[in-house]
């Protein structure tokens, strides 16, 4: 009975430190999620890693946060799911309420994505709080319209945020949040014309910037506002753009976001997602998606083909 006793221990101990060698939370899955994470401490972090280079290491960047079924768009439980599955770019998308508090969603109204009707800044926040997201189908969640802040306090050490500013949203408050979140490592902020690249980079210098810029012209005009190329990132639009416009974007050290949404999903869906692959292989850096769960996969295929690997995921 004591040598059966003493064995159990010897193997009881034996296990135990076999567990004290492996990653922290690799039974549970945890490990996988670690991962995923986008490290980022600080602003020069990020203009590292969102600088290009012969071993840039090409991202999916999750349209409204990746929603799927049970997963609403702009919602942080979206988010947080899109992460599981790769690392991840997150772009979301900011309005103003009655109250002026910044909340993540698309639309001008509720109608779409809650459980009510109206428009975003006819609501104070607590009114918005009471309502329920929906999914893509129209199945409503239990999930909520999550703050700018909620966001990116959730955000830290996880990923990185593309906000895209809506109509009637003062980029002021945006900024204001970033820094009060201390968020000026993972977040770039959206615009769509030179002159609101000015606006962002006047209120905050050091904050990256994602410009629309398609051809040699509209980098003129962001370089003409002084706004410097460690600053910006690219969204080329949603189609290929040719040769020569990705290679003067990275002959600046400027990555490029291509959107995928529509057109080039819808290729992938019926091609197969080597579509993606083709892409980066082409010259973006970005995939902008609504697939970001098959996307991510290519360019995981992709990453480890080329031993592509990044100090800042683990």
């Amino acid at each position: 009975m004591v040598k059966d006793f003493t064995k159990f221990l010897f193997v009881l101990f034996i296990a135990s430190l076999c567990t004290s060698c492996l990653p922290s939370g690799i039974g549970s899955g945890e490990f996988r999620y670690n991962a995923n994470k986008i490290k980022l401490k600080t602003t020069t972090d990020l203009y590292r890693f969102l600088t290009y280079n012969e071993k840039r290491y090409p991202l999916v960047s999750a349209h409204r946060g990746g929603p799927t079924a049970k997963f609403p768009e702009n919602a942080i439980e979206t988010f947080e799911n899109s992460l599981r599955q790769h690392p991840v770019i997150i772009e979301c998308d900011v309005r103003v309420t009655k109250d002026s508090v910044l909340v993540l969603m698309h639309d001008e109204t509720v109608d779409r994505t809650t459980t009510a009707t109206g428009k975003v800044h006819e609501y104070d926040l607590v009114a918005l709080k009471k309502l329920r997201l929906k999914d893509p189908d129209g199945q409503v969640t239990a999930y909520r319209i999550p703050t700018l802040d909620e966001a990116l306090r959730w955000g830290a050490g996880k990923v990185i945020f593309t906000i895209d500013v809506k109509r009637g949203t003062p980029y002021a408050s945006v900024v204001e949040a970033i820094r009060r979140n201390k968020a000026e490592a993972y977040s770039v902020v959206i615009t769509y014309n030179a002159d609101q690249a000015a606006t962002v980079h006047r209120l905050a210098p050091d904050l990256m910037i994602s410009a629309s810029i398609h051809s040699a012209s509209d980098l003129l005009r962001l370089n003409d506002r002084n706004i410097p190329d460690n600053r910006l990132m690219a969204f080329v639009g949603t189609s290929e753009v040719n040769k020569q416009v990705y290679e003067l974007l990275h002959g600046h050290g400027i990555l490029c976001i291509l959107g995928t949404m529509g057109n080039l999903d819808k290729q992938a869906t019926s091609r197969g997602d080597t579509v993606y692959t083709g892409l980066v292989e082409r010259g973006a850096d970005i995939l902008s998606t609504d697939r970001p769960g098959e996307a991510g996969k290519a360019l995981n295929s992709y990453r480890k083909q080329y031993k592509i690997a990044s100090a800042y995921i683990n």
